[in-house]
């Protein structure tokens, strides 16, 4: 038998112990690729709200724990209007409502005259008139979703609307969503004068991220957000969860490592005698290293495969909770699975770097002694 081939053999003859250990190391996959689709898909989520309006940035509060939570005044509004580089602003007031079972469902407060602006296609109907307080828009998607069309009614928090319009944004999470006139919006959540976003478009060969400092710099207190990485300035909860993250894979190293490691151990102490005449038929250490290194990899790789359909499966589990219905819509970046593939990597290795010295430094007339 090659030498390869001695690698599986040796993971197949104990079977139980191999399979065991495997589990404990799909546990631990299955704990980063849920967690990692879970982070980024929250973060393309809570950054897709920032993305809702057709701008070239958009101004919030600094510092929010929630971008939702964001307050602009009037008085901040009109300070940025009059920057000279910027061509127009729309003010929107973001509420997020329970609705048919979405806990999270969003209502846009928008002026009418601030749709077309916005970036928002009417596809059907007509936009709400500027002081209606019984007429709403409905994202296409939204629409779909409830059966709905121009004409009918809608009640959301036991305010019935009719729907004059169906929109398309052409984002995700604006399309699923609903727009109202803004100053209902503020009535109806007690925040006159305020908007949670300001989308912000410049006039053609503006230096936005000259533009964007100055903002900044003179009013310290909003952040200005144009891309991804920006986002941790409004929305501190974005970098717990991704924290979180880290910590979870740092955790499931550990614990997949342990269990590698207990493995190797006890393959190491009962094969004592066989290392002892592999030593001594002219095996060097270093390719006893490989050969135990070697069945820690295919161990770990096994539980990396298993790992990632139950990382699958527990985010088809998330996804139908209730609680997260309507914001949490999972997406799956290979930065996740290469992710997942470092930490099986890393297990085997960590887990089995001590059991492999152990058997490689073995003196082959000690080892044959071993009962």
């Amino acid at each position: 038998m090659s030498f390869l081939g001695l690698i599986p053999r040796n993971v197949l003859t104990r079977k139980v112990r191999s399979s065991l250990t495997a589990l404990a190391v799909a546990i631990a996959i299955m704990m980063v690729v849920a967690m990692g689709v879970l982070t980024y898909s929250l973060k393309q989520t809570a950054i897709s709200v920032l993305e809702i309006g057709k701008a070239d940035f958009t101004v919030a509060q600094k510092g929010v724990s929630d971008v939702l939570y964001s307050n602009l005044d009037e008085k901040e509004v009109a300070a940025v209007k009059s920057y000279p580089q910027v061509q127009e602003t729309v003010g929107v007031l973001v509420a997020g409502v329970n609705f048919n079972g979405n806990p999270f469902f969003l209502e846009l407060g928008i002026p009418p005259d601030e749709l077309a602006p916005f970036g928002v296609q009417i596809l059907q109907g007509r936009a709400y008139t500027t002081d209606a307080t019984d007429e709403i828009i409905l994202g296409f998607r939204t629409a779909e979703d409830l059966h709905k069309t121009v004409g009918d009614q809608v009640t959301i928090d036991t305010i019935t609307y009719n729907i004059v319009g169906i929109y398309s944004v052409g984002n995700p999470f604006a399309d699923a969503a609903s727009m109202l006139p803004l100053s209902w919006v503020q009535g109806r959540q007690r925040l006159s004068g305020y908007v949670t976003l300001l989308f912000v478009k410049t006039k053609p060969g503006t230096d936005l991220g000259a533009l964007q400092a100055q903002i900044q710099h003179d009013h310290p207190e909003l952040a200005c957000v144009q891309t991804a990485s920006q986002f941790g300035v409004v929305d501190r909860n974005l970098g717990l969860i991704s924290a979180a993250d880290v910590g979870v894979s740092i955790l499931a190293l550990f614990m997949g490592a342990v269990g590698v490691m207990n493995t190797s151990l006890m393959s190491v102490f009962e094969r004592t005698r066989e290392f002892g005449i592999l030593r001594a038929v002219g095996w060097s250490r270093g390719r006893i290293v490989i050969m135990v290194m070697g069945e820690a990899l295919l161990i770990a790789l096994a539980g990396a495969f298993i790992g990632t359909g139950l990382g699958f499966a527990a985010i088809q589990v998330i996804k139908s909770l209730p609680q997260v219905v309507g914001f949490f819509h999972p997406q799956y970046p290979a930065s996740v699975f290469g992710q997942a593939l470092g930490v099986a990597v890393g297990v085997a290795f960590f887990g089995a770097i001590y059991p492999a010295a152990r058997a490689a430094l073995l003196e082959p007339m000690e080892a044959l002694r071993h009962e």
